[in-house]
């Protein structure tokens, strides 16, 4: 028996039952009473209609389950940003459905939703995968409208985003199940077709009482903007349906028919499970991030039969590069090794630290997989460049740059997964969000920072003593100690991986154990977009 190994499952598998813990909770969305609301006025949940638009026993991944997690505490918070994002198969076809919690806030636009909106058209325009609104929103939260109303990224975007699809030829199917105001009016109408709900359901620029304030003229909602208006006298809407089930079914109906796709043409073959048994991942994965293991044994566990060819196995070894399959499909893996080695040279390299030899081997690598058109997949355990005068003057920030242009430059699908440490440049080296992987996923012992917490604590504890030292004040140890102690409780709570989910920095946080499923459907969905862009380094530092 191997107590360390006991000690490290055990740490992993609460952090497991913590996620899942989360997770209930958040699929309630606003709680039960509003869920039992929705069913008294004869509407479906979000999660109930997604669930019934998506093939029976097939997968799906969901995006952004835990986005406004902990956030708008004085607004009564917003569970997954108040809409449901999930991929799966409708009539066997791979899809993106968004749908409006009307649970939440009745299922307004907080900031954090137009976010997770516009990731949701993102993942759609990457991939050219058909994307599915299921619209039921009560619009713009006014409380909170200078925060997502006139910039970029706000929530004109969306319709943009609705206008730029069209024009690549990207299916896009809304059914109106609920509210549908003002601005929001114009995602589902420049959708290519749109339903709506029989007296459930209404669209309109303008509510009745607003219509009143604005013109004088008295008007009933349904009378406005219901389905018999918009279907029969206006023309806005193409189908009336008498219920949710049944608008369901008519994009069923519509998406049955779609053509098949041109394809990037990713290299797949009969799938296979690991050979070494997953499950011990869990006892691998050690406890402190601090401590050293062997991204070897985890990566043996992630991949079609335990088969992996290494590439460059013996240079630049704090970051492990090769071939391997996931699901069948080919993958080149890009992985911090996070057990301390030694060079031919004797030298003693730290695990989980990009050195030179190692930033080389991976920049070389990535232009391979490039060349080939092999998606990458990154495995992150990483806290940064080797600093040091023999590292600067070896020229590390050149050849971190380089690895950085490789990174930013590649055509093919990338793929993060952030197993540990994900700190500084090291996050950006291995492909961080701002360097556009398809999927950024994170399992629940990730940390994400600019540095450890303890590290961060100490240098902000010492600023923040000498600060209080100028203006004349005495800091003893016991002082020092509980500056430490607050301000590192307030990075440790940054660092955590709901931190980062709750804003999106990643897609998701996932069971180390549906990491295969994730990355295979993530690429099945790249293959929908054939790479059109050459790859090209561009001018690097030699």
């Amino acid at each position: 028996m191997d107590l360390n190994f006991n000690k490290n499952e055990d740490h992993n598998k609460l952090l497991l039952s913590d996620l899942k813990q989360k997770f209930a909770k958040i699929k309630l969305g606003g709680g039960e009473k509003r869920i039992q609301k929705l069913h008294a006025e004869g509407k479906m949940t979000a999660r109930e209609r997604i669930d019934y638009l998506l093939d029976a026993n097939a997968k799906s991944i969901e995006i952004g389950a835990f986005v406004g997690d902990g956030m708008y505490a004085a607004h009564g918070g917003c569970p997954s940003g108040g809409v449901v994002v999930k991929i799966g198969y409708i009539k066997g076809k791979q899809c993106i459905v968004v749908a409006n919690d009307a649970t939440v806030k009745a299922g307004a636009w907080f900031p954090i939703t137009a976010k997770k909106n516009l990731r949701a058209q993102e993942i759609a325009m990457e991939n050219k995968i058909p994307i599915i609104y299921l619209v039921d929103s009560a619009g713009v939260y006014l409380p909170l409208q200078d925060e997502i109303f006139p910039d970029k990224e706000h929530f004109g975007r969306i319709f943009r985003n609705n206008a730029i699809m069209s024009s690549m030829g990207i299916t896009q199917i809304s059914a109106i199940m609920g509210s549908c105001v003002a601005g929001g009016a114009y995602l589902p109408i420049m959708s290519d077709e749109a339903i709506i709900v029989d007296k459930t359901a209404s669209i309109f620029l303008a509510g009745s009482y607003l219509v009143k304030a604005a013109i004088g003229e008295t008007i009933d909602n349904e009378t406005l903007g219901g389905a018999t208006t918009h279907c029969e006298i206006s023309g806005v809407t193409d189908y009336k349906a008498k219920d949710d089930k049944d608008a369901l079914d008519k994009i069923k109906n519509i998406v049955d028919k779609i053509g098949d796709y041109d394809k990037a043409g990713f290299n797949r073959i009969k799938a296979e499970k690991p050979a070494l048994d997953d499950n011990e991942i869990y006892g691998i994965l050690p406890k402190a991030r601090s401590e050293q293991y062997d991204m070897m044994e985890i990566i043996l566990r992630l991949v079609d039969n335990s088969e992996f060819e290494a590439y460059k196995e013996g240079y630049g070894q704090t970051i492990i590069t090769g071939y391997a399959r996931i699901d069948g499909w080919a993958v080149g893996i890009v992985a911090n090794q996070r057990k301390v080695i030694k060079t031919k040279k004797g030298e003693m390299q730290f695990g989980g630290v990009i050195y030179s030899d190692s930033a080389d081997k991976a920049t070389r690598f990535i232009a391979n997989c490039n060349q080939k058109k092999i998606p990458l997949v990154f495995l992150q355990d990483v806290t940064g460049f080797m600093v040091g005068s023999k590292s600067e003057q070896g020229g590390i920030i050149k050849d971190g740059a380089k690895m950085v242009n490789a990174v930013s430059n590649s055509v093919v699908p990338k793929f993060t997964i952030v197993v540990g440490n994900s700190y500084g440049a090291g996050n950006y080296a291995m492909c961080g969000k701002a360097y556009d992987p398809r999927l950024m996923l994170a399992w629940p012992s990730a940390e994400l920072a600019v540095m450890g917490g303890t590290q961060a604590a100490k240098v902000l504890a010492q600023i923040e003593a000498s600060a209080l030292k100028a203006k004349g004040e005495t800091v003893d140890e016991a002082k020092e100690s509980e500056l430490f102690n607050k301000i590192k409780a307030r990075y440790d709570e940054q660092v955590s991986p709901y931190y980062a989910a709750s804003r999106l920095w990643t897609d998701a946080i996932i069971d180390p154990l549906e990491t295969r499923n994730w990355i295979s459907m993530g690429i099945e969905a790249a293959n929908h977009a054939p790479i059109e862009k050459a790859f090209n380094l561009g001018v690097i530092q030699v």
